[in-house]
């Protein structure tokens, strides 16, 4: 009786509103007159948002990543793009800049125009490559050198006679050769705030002892006289403060991580697999709630110009019934379940079955080249189907 009652108020709540008209589509008839062209700039221009960008990059010829990001890339994600693990990353973006003074000497200046102020700087790095002594200097008496980062400071804008700042200053082997990472987030930081500060880095070498010592014995490789490979770069962590629904919860101690998604969606043809789906709903067996393949090709779109990795990926999406009863393979929410029983009985008109709609979402990672043909690895949320239920 009790129940009874309850279904009864809400099916006088039900009655007493009014029908909810701005549920149809409005656009339904205006898109089976537009222009395929102009749809198709429309929904270019849509996903550039949900990527954060107000148009494509302008890239000039074949460009080269620098290892250092395509390794981190291949850190953070897995073939398709898709998260190994959300705490791998420090923030959601990483930039990585080459020096634009190709000076011959230790000094080192990044143009950081590309960078919005809104993202928090969590970190930055200066990475030097560090070459072989100069064999006739091959057995000097030094063994290890004090390698110290300033930043160059404008003495007329500080009350200060110091023209530099330390930075970070450690001790690197004199015979040692490879990358070198010194951390300088405290001048980037202090360059974001004032753009007109940002006069570059220098690097001073001394002995154990502070006696300046011969470059020929510590030297790091330039941007004008070594391979790319081998510039100096500045990489840059930050955050844009773009957060996630709260459907955003990889667990990665389930069997529900990318390494069991299906491969064989991803080389069928999307025909195939729409009609074969079509063929059992016609058939009389609807297909239960489950996840279909979505391929996103960024060649097809017209991004592989600038998209570095992936060259697209599978967002795949949630398409069947939800009928009464739902089972626990559907993933049911509490909710879903007492809408099917309302729906089941017909307690209450115009109440549907519970929706096929993604319960987790995993994240995507692009590495790309921006605007100033830097290298940026960014990642994305909610950009992945992970698994679907009725809701």
């Amino acid at each position: 009786m009790f129940l009874l009652l309850i279904f009864g108020s809400l099916l006088f709540s039900a009655a007493a509103r009014p029908t909810p008209n701005y549920l149809e589509n409005p656009y339904s008839g205006e898109n089976e007159t537009e222009d395929p062209e102009e749809m198709r700039s429309a929904a270019i221009k849509r996903l550039l948002e949900v990527f954060g960008m107000e148009d494509t990059p302008s890239i000039h010829g074949h460009k080269q990543a620098p290892q250092y990001m395509l390794d981190l890339y291949n850190t953070v994600a897995d073939v398709d793009g898709v998260t190994k693990d959300p705490y791998l990353l420090e923030g959601n973006t990483v930039r990585s800049f080459f020096d634009k003074l190709r000076s011959e000497q230790v000094e080192f200046s990044f143009n950081l125009s590309t960078v919005s102020r809104e993202e928090k700087i969590l970190t930055a790095e200066l990475h030097l490559f560090k070459l072989r002594p100069q064999a006739t200097l091959a057995f000097n008496r030094h063994h290890f050198c004090q390698v110290s980062v300033y930043q160059v400071l404008d003495t007329s804008k500080t009350n200060s006679t110091q023209d530099r700042k330390l930075l970070s200053s450690r001790l690197i082997p004199v015979h040692s050769t490879g990358w070198e990472v010194f951390t300088i987030s405290q001048a980037v930081r202090s360059w974001m705030m004032d753009e007109g500060s940002n006069l570059g880095l220098h690097v001073v070498v001394r002995t154990l002892g502070g006696s300046p010592i011969d470059m020929k014995l510590m030297r790091f490789a330039s941007g004008r006289n070594h391979h790319q490979s081998k510039q100096p770069m500045l990489v840059l962590f930050t955050d844009d403060g773009r957060r996630s629904t709260s459907l955003e919860s990889r667990d990665f101690d389930d069997n529900a991580a990318t390494s069991n998604l299906p491969r064989s969606f991803m080389s069928s043809s999307t025909s195939r697999i729409a009609r074969s789906v079509d063929y059992s709903e016609e058939d009389g067996a609807p297909t239960p709630c489950q996840r279909h393949p979505l391929y996103v090709d960024f060649e097809e779109i017209g991004w592989s110009g600038w998209i570095i990795s992936p060259r697209g990926y599978n967002a795949y999406h949630c398409k069947g019934s939800c009928p009464f009863p739902l089972g626990q393979n559907m993933r049911p929410t509490n909710h879903a379940t007492v809408q099917s029983i309302i729906n089941a009985l017909k307690l209450l008109k115009g109440v549907e079955t519970p929706c096929c709609v993604p319960d987790k979402l995993f994240s995507i990672n692009l590495l790309y080249f921006d605007d100033d043909e830097n290298v940026v690895l960014k990642q994305y949320n909610d950009m992945v189907a992970g698994s679907c239920g009725c809701h």
